[in-house]
């Protein structure tokens, strides 16, 4: 780990510089070779896809952004109170009214000391830190330059933290790899932490889809985005018009599932990994899930980490909720069967 000054953020780095360029190649390989095939979601967001995200989050169909705003504004200062945190922890790429919102609930309530955000782009953490600086001068910003699927471990330690993995960002996790970031998450953690998580709600059908398929065709775009990535990074020689954005409702796993569908039947070679993969005509591959959850299951899987849910708050139309859990002074358990 090394420590880069820059301004008045402190940023601990955690990635070496061919970490991205190593896990897209692995994952890449690993998926495209898998039946049936897959790319996790990590992968739209390249400048392009930050900016289609960005655009889809004032979609009047995409209510996710919109309800966990509508929830922060009403209840931060009860989050402030009942975490009683001087620390800001934030997973991802957070947005700034959202990290706004609760940074001033918790100055208002007396505790604010420190931010922590946690994200793969060094400049975006840079450039975040020094812009929430300006407006809170006595904050100390500690970035960490680290994936939060890896480096759970790596927190920065101190004070009393509340790690916020808002957006719903969860729900992109498959069941055994939710069950292992929040028990990894819950190790990093000392009792009395604790997690402020977002969650999707389980919801009508009609709605959902239409969340992940809109009818200006940004979430297509969005989706698409990703093979451009994989042309750019590793030469990949495919046509992103030969492929169509689908999104679909999983009843049984209860997840939207993202997929493209190959137009026709066509081999793609990836000079930067020796690989040539063949589409059959109309073969889908998954891009992303996004899991939405019910009161009951989100406690239980806290639960099985470690995690005790003290509050339960939800949007107006009963779609999106956030929940703030206490790390207690139990180690996360086996891994329990799945709850889908």
């Amino acid at each position: 780990m090394t420590h880069v000054p820059t301004s008045r953020v402190r940023v601990d780095r955690h990635l070496s510089e061919d970490f991205l360029a190593t896990t897209l190649a692995a994952d890449v390989r690993g998926g495209l070779t898998s039946t049936p095939k897959h790319l996790p979601p990590k992968w739209f967001y390249d400048e392009r896809g930050s900016e289609l995200f960005e655009e889809i989050t004032r979609l009047p169909e995409y209510y996710p952004t919109r309800a966990e705003a509508e929830i922060l504004r009403a209840h931060a200062a009860d989050i402030a109170a009942r975490s009683a945190a001087d620390t800001l922890v934030e997973l991802g790429s957070g947005s700034s009214e959202k990290t706004r919102i609760l940074l001033d609930a918790m100055l208002a309530a007396g505790s604010l000391r420190r931010y922590v955000p946690v994200d793969v782009s060094e400049s975006a953490l840079i450039g975040a830190g020094e812009a929430l600086l300006e407006d809170y001068p006595d904050l100390e910003v500690h970035a960490v330059l680290a994936d939060f699927e890896h480096h759970l471990d790596r927190l920065p330690e101190g004070g009393r933290r509340m790690v916020a993995f808002l957006g719903g960002t969860i729900g992109n996790l498959l069941p055994s790899a939710r069950r292992e970031f929040l028990a990894d998450l819950r190790r990093g953690l000392a009792p009395g932490d604790s997690l402020l998580l977002g969650t999707g709600l389980v919801t009508d059908p009609d709605v959902l889809v239409r969340a992940y398929d809109d009818a200006a065709g940004v979430t297509a775009q969005f989706n698409l985005n990703v093979l451009h990535v994989l042309r750019r990074e590793l030469g990949a020689t495919l046509d992103p018009d030969e492929f169509a954005h689908v999104a679909v409702w999983d009843p049984e796993n209860q997840w939207i599932e993202m997929r493209l569908r190959a137009r026709s039947a066509q081999r793609i070679e990836i000079p930067a990994l020796r690989l040539s993969v063949e589409f059959a005509a109309g073969e889908e591959m998954r891009t992303e899930i996004s899991a939405k959850f019910h009161r009951g299951r989100v406690t239980a899987e806290l639960a099985e980490a470690g995690f005790r849910l003290d509050e339960w708050w939800s949007d107006s139309a009963g779609r999106y909720a956030l929940s703030l859990a206490t790390a207690t002074g139990e180690s996360p358990g086996p891994a329990a069967p799945d709850l889908e």
